[in-house]
């Protein structure tokens, strides 16, 4: 996971982590927290080995640990998260040693990872591992939450 090691030391990608953590500090509903990147990026590996994809493990890991990090972008000048994270994609993941086909094919999973409109199999995982990593059935935001209850994960498993 040499790649994944070099994103999360990347001091840009560090410096937008913490831009998050500042904006979301006071929020009552859930954060976009290095965990909550993770947790997405594990429940996506999860799903596809049940789907036997065969798809690199840090090609997966690469798109879970990236796709809310334009929200940094969506605090500071009001870019669209999936949009901005979209472009994070474009300018981190070369600089870790990913190709252009694994850079492109990341970007167009997360510019869709709101709404799962995509063919690609990763990105309609990504997002039901973006919406089962939220702990939704144990919230105490839950009621005041502007997610339908369709989107809400109101189930103690993935």
């Amino acid at each position: 996971m040499k790649r994944i090691k070099l994103l999360l030391e990347n001091t840009e990608y560090q410096k937008m982590l913490d831009t998050i953590t500042e904006a979301e500090k006071d929020r009552i509903f859930c954060r976009h927290t290095l965990q909550h990147f993770f947790d997405t990026a594990r429940i996506l590996y999860i799903f596809c080995l049940e789907e036997k994809l065969d798809i690199d493990k840090e090609l997966i890991y690469a798109i879970g640990l990236l796709h809310d990090i334009g929200r940094a972008s969506q605090y500071t000048d009001g870019t669209e998260h999936h949009k901005a994270s979209a472009d994070a994609v474009r300018y981190f993941m070369p600089l870790c040693g990913f190709s252009e086909n694994e850079t492109e094919r990341a970007a167009a999973a997360i510019l869709s990872h709101r709404s799962g409109d995509n063919d690609d199999e990763i990105a309609k995982l990504l997002y039901k591992a973006d919406k089962r990593s939220r702990l939704c059935f144990d919230c105490a935001a839950r009621d005041k939450c502007n997610w339908s209850r369709e989107k809400m994960n109101l189930e103690p498993f993935i």
